[in-house]
């Protein structure tokens, strides 16, 4: 009698727990379960339809600035070219992107370790635009949770299919703008309305590439849904070395809420306060069961405290059984703390964006590269003359285009550009490259190797300079 006790205690134990076995809309025969979220209602959902409302106001907004002739943002990655806050950066501006990433990446470890998830659940694309666009949408034509789950699992009729192709329809011609928008902060307005207004056959590969987001797009906020947050994105996985005791989470106070049981209003209440209606469970956009502690699943939506403060008030109990907290505040009633570790990570991240910052606005808007030619030393250029063969490589990063000359700074001698040009020609936001001789006197070079310094010049003004070596005969 005792082990099957014992048997038993050990499988409800088990079952408690199975949910860590597996992500939520997904069941034990690995088989996908939808979710039929019912819509929120409370203050933290109408803050963030607020939020969303800027969100999307900036998506939408942002493609058409231009600073300084430039985009505000781009990010052309097949030409190499990315533009922020008006500053183009290339391929060998990387050292800038490697700090620039460090720093986002101190930044996220530091935001996580204060504010768990609370990146996911109001500003992050894929929220926005799933539960602030697409989902409303759905309840606009399909109904609340229930009415969606009859549809699906009802014949297929004429409503169905009515219901089907207007939502369907929506979804994609909402997916189709979302794309060009995409493809906007990758090649930049003009270019895609180029794309747009001239024929399919001149822009193949534009019109292929509007094509394929608008179906992905589609897919994610059609089918995919949730999946993209639980199943795909690293940053829910990383959450469980991110987060600490003192982390500001979506938590339920189970002190408060245990031991759960049915609300009767006839008789006096000597349990917990939750009354285990499931409301919090019905609005989760993952499907979780926020009660069952931190899960990867949840993305900090908030949906669960609005629909856990209305039962709350109805039932005449004060607000907050799931509420903003950490796990020591549940535990032990203690108040969020700015920890040690979040103080050692602030003064690391302030160290990176001072770095970055000062990068930034040192960064100058010509460089130039020279190199000695390979394989060559020195060339006897008369009797009394020594050249050697450079190759330059210039990056303009202003929107004008300038005629760069080169000229040997505080020694005697002269430069000879190969070609026809005395000049390098450099279009604006691009780079140009060149190959020049800098010759001097003989008498002028006191040993094998010297330092020389040439100036990058842009119509008689300095732009650049550039220390090289110069190699000649003396000491052979």
């Amino acid at each position: 009698m005792e082990t099957t006790k014992t048997i038993l205690k050990v499988k409800k134990e088990i079952d408690e727990t199975s949910f860590r076995d597996r992500v939520a809309t997904v069941d034990a025969k690995g088989k996908r379960k939808w979710v039929f979220a019912q819509q929120p209602k409370g203050r933290y959902y109408r803050a963030r339809t607020i939020v969303s409302w800027v969100f999307f106001l900036l998506f939408l907004v942002l493609p058409f600035i231009y600073v300084k002739g430039r985009p505000f943002f781009l990010f052309n990655i097949p030409k190499g070219k990315f533009i922020l806050f008006g500053q183009v950066f290339w391929p060998h501006d990387f050292f800038v992107f490697a700090i620039g990433m460090v720093t986002f990446v101190v930044f996220i470890v530091l935001f996580t370790a204060a504010f768990g998830r609370l990146f996911c659940g109001w500003v992050c694309p894929q929220t926005n635009f799933m539960e602030m666009a697409f989902r409303k949408i759905e309840y606009l034509i399909d109904g609340d949770a229930a009415a969606q789950k009859l549809l699906k699992n009802g014949p297929w009729n004429g409503t169905k299919i009515r219901k089907r192709i207007v939502k369907h329809g929506i979804f994609f011609l909402l997916s189709f703008i979302i794309a060009n928008y995409f493809l906007a902060y990758i090649i930049g307005v003009k270019d895609l309305w180029h794309i747009i207004i001239s024929p399919v056959s001149e822009h193949l590969g534009g019109f292929t590439a509007i094509t394929v987001f608008s179906f992905v797009f589609y897919s994610v906020y059609a089918f995919f849904r949730e999946q993209a947050c639980t199943v795909v994105c690293p940053y829910g996985r990383l959450q469980g070395v991110l987060l600490d005791r003192n982390s500001m989470l979506v938590a339920y106070d189970y002190k408060r809420g245990e031991p759960r049981g049915r609300f009767d209003k006839r008789v006096e209440r000597n349990i917990g306060d939750c009354i285990d209606c499931h409301q919090c469970v019905k609005v989760c956009p993952t499907g979780i069961d926020i009660r069952n502690g931190t899960q990867l699943e949840c993305v900090n939506c908030t949906a669960c405290i609005d629909a856990c403060d209305a039962i709350m008030t109805s039932i005449s109990k004060p607000k907050g059984l799931i509420r903003y907290a950490s796990e020591n505040g549940i535990a032990n009633h203690e108040p969020l703390r700015y920890t040690t570790r979040m103080k050692m990570y602030t003064i690391l991240l302030v160290v990176l964006v001072g770095i970055l910052t000062t990068l930034l606005v040192t960064r100058a808007e010509f460089e130039a590269t020279v190199m000695r030619a390979g394989g060559l030393l020195y060339q006897e250029m008369g009797k009394d003359s020594i050249g050697n063969l450079y190759n330059i490589k210039i990056a303009n990063k202003s929107v004008k285009n300038i005629p760069v000359k080169i000229q040997l700074e505080g020694l005697p001698g002269r430069i000879e550009m190969i070609g026809n040009s005395p000049a390098v020609n450099v279009k604006e936001e691009a780079v140009a490259a060149g190959s020049f001789f800098v010759i001097l006197p003989r008498n002028a070079i006191k040993q094998p190797k010297s330092k020389i310094m040439l100036g990058v010049y842009d119509n008689g003004k300095k732009i650049d300079e550039v220390k090289t070596n110069f190699l000649g005969p003396v000491g052979e």
